[in-house]
Order: C-alpha cells, then structure tokens, then sequence
C-alpha cells in the first residue's frame, strides 16, 4: 500500500496506518499566496477558466500542509454557467445568474452539456495538475449536486429563505423532476470526464440538501444524488475512483445516504462521528468533521479537538480527516498546520 494513496484506501475502507487528512476549500483566500494568483487573474471567474491558474492555486496547501489529496480548484457552479444563464460573482455578494430558470420554457431552453466543448478548461486543469503532482497524492474532481445547482438557479443566486426553488418544488414536482433529471445526467458526464482525464476520486457537493423536509430531500435532492452515482464509471479493483455525497445538514439522513450507492459520507460539523460510524459505518467510509471555526483557536485546542474526533471515530479504517465544511477565508495558516500535523501524530495510535 503506497503511503500516498492513505485517503483512496481510507475511502474503500482498506486498512491504513494512519488517518488521511485534506480539508474542503483547501486552496483558497486564507493562503496569501492564493490572494496573489487572485489579484493576477483578475476575477474569480478568470482565474475558474485559465488551467495554469487553476494548477497553481491547486496546488499551493500541499506546499505548506502535509496532506493526503489535493482537490481540483473549480466551481461548483460550472455547469449552469455552460448553459448560459449567465453566471458572474460581485464582491462580498456571491454568485448571481442573469437568467434564472423558473417555468417550464427555462427548464426546456436548458441545453445538453458536453464536458470536453463547454467546460473543457476544467478538463485541462485536471490534466495538467494530475501532471504536476506526478503521483505524490491522489487528485478530487468534483461537482455541485442536481439540487444544489438547481437552488442557485431557480433562486437566481444565493438565498436565505430558498422561497423561489421550494415554491417551485411544491407547486410544480413534475418540473422540479425534470430539471433535476437534466441536471443529474450533466453532473454525471462532468465527472465522468473529470474522470477520464485523471480524477481519482469524485466528490458531489450537496450544499442545500439539508434545507429540505425529510421526504423531498429523500424524493428530489437525493433522489438526483442516486442518478448521478448510477451513471459514474468508477472503475474497479486498485483503479477504482471512490466517489463521496456530502449534504450540509443531513446528518438526520445518513441511512438513506448510505444506500444511495456512494463510497463515503461528508459529515458536517454538527454531527457526532462515532454516533455516525455506528449507523452507517458498515456500508460507507466517513469523512469529517472538524467544526471550522476551531481553527480560529490555539493551536492547542485545535490538537484537543482534532484528538476528540479521531477518538470519537474510534479504531480502524474507514475514515478521512476533514473540516465539516470550508476553511474560512480569514484562517491563520499556522493554526491549518497545527491541524494537519496533529492528524498525522495523533491518529496512527487508532490503526494498530
């Protein structure tokens, strides 16, 4: 077992002799060598679309962290940015579409995507990062999920009430079916090209699953879930590429996750791992969950903290260290370090 490749073994719940640690938003704006790529690109969307950019802040944490993966610099929102609704981002605002798609005609104006044509700069970000780092950890490829991507574009953005997407839930399920049908065959050929072109692991983000009642997040969010893991080519044997669901506030779902065919669950922060394992850990790997803002704390409350989840999980393989969500962007890097290295001392003592 190559040391390297801890997070794919962890991920298929093959033994390790360590837990793997990466951290979700792992190259971004708490590095001030980021913030300089940033300023160079010009906007965030410049720095999305040019491969070497993306390359470069791709691999910018793995030069100060000892980490276990790196994670293709990206946006979730890719692929409704390639269907033309007009994607653009305003400082200390978010994301904003120009045309939202809230009625049947929006929904059937929505175009087929071909990853390699309309989103072939992700494509070649994934070559050439899987180039530089010539096998000294495994590469994530990613997307957002169906009802993730749907929420910003029905809502047309971000939104704190989600009124637009679950009125159109409620109102109309059928074209809610429909748009999260297009939508799951799309993310489902992204990471399959992400795939081909050197992902060895795949992540859906679904970021406002847990926004939903039980039944429709069962019915709709994880519903188009499912789809798009029954259409992925993972491969099999020592080239499998394990694929991992994290829904942010679904830890009241996990059984139904589990079963919906992924490799490993992301947990958020506000669930308890070793509770988690006991329910789920027989079918999936567990990643998580660091609550984020203990990064803010001493680096010696960050190694207490990092000892109650690893504790928490408790022995064996099965688990990848991570935050339960991003790194805020104002994080001192120190405090990342202290992190990350009481991980790798920690943690070895759980796979005797």
């Amino acid at each position: 077992m190559s040391e390297s490749f801890v997070f794919i073994d962890a991920l298929l719940r093959r033994p390790v002799p360590r837990t793997p640690v990466w951290f979700m938003r792992q190259a971004g704006r708490y590095l001030p060598e980021y913030r300089r790529v940033r300023e160079r690109a010009g906007s965030f969307m410049n720095l999305c679309t040019n491969p070497d950019l993306a390359c470069e802040v791709t691999l910018q944490p793995l030069r100060r962290f000892r980490l276990d993966a790196a994670i293709l610099f990206s946006d979730i929102l890719t692929i409704p940015d390639a269907m033309g609704l007009g994607l653009s981002f305003a400082e200390g605002e978010g994301p904003r579409f120009a045309r939202p798609v809230r009625s049947e005609a929006d929904v059937d104006r929505l175009p087929p995507i071909d990853p390699e044509d309309d989103l072939g700069y992700v494509m070649a970000a994934v070559r050439l990062i899987r180039r530089e780092l010539d096998g000294a950890v495994p590469l994530i490829g990613f997307s957002g999920s169906p009802w993730t991507l749907a929420v910003y574009m029905v809502e047309g953005g971000g939104s704190r009430d989600f009124r637009q997407v679950k009125t159109l839930l409620y109102d109309r399920p059928d074209l809610m079916r429909r748009l999260l049908d297009k939508l799951a065959v799309a993310v489902a050929d992204y990471l399959n090209a992400q795939i081909a072109a050197g992902a060895q692991a795949v992540m859906l983000f679904d970021t406002w699953g847990g926004v939903l009642p039980a039944e429709d997040y069962r019915d709709f969010a994880l519903a188009a879930a499912r789809r798009v893991r029954e259409r992925l080519r993972l491969g099999m044997g020592e080239t499998r590429v394990p694929a991992i669901l994290f829904t942010k506030g679904g830890g009241q779902w996990l059984e139904w996750q589990a079963d919906a065919g992924f490799d490993a669950l992301g947990l958020d922060w506000t669930c308890d791992i070793g509770q988690a394992r006991r329910r789920v850990g027989e079918w999936v790997a567990l990643q998580g969950n660091l609550d984020p803002v203990t990064l803010y704390a001493d680096p010696d409350t960050i190694r207490g903290r990092v000892a109650r989840v690893l504790e928490s999980y408790g022995s064996g393989s099965g688990h990848v260290f991570n935050l339960g969500h991003g790194i805020l962007p104002d994080v001192n890097p120190d405090h990342v370090t202290a992190m990350v290295e009481a991980v790798h001392e920690l943690s070895p003592a759980f796979h005797r």
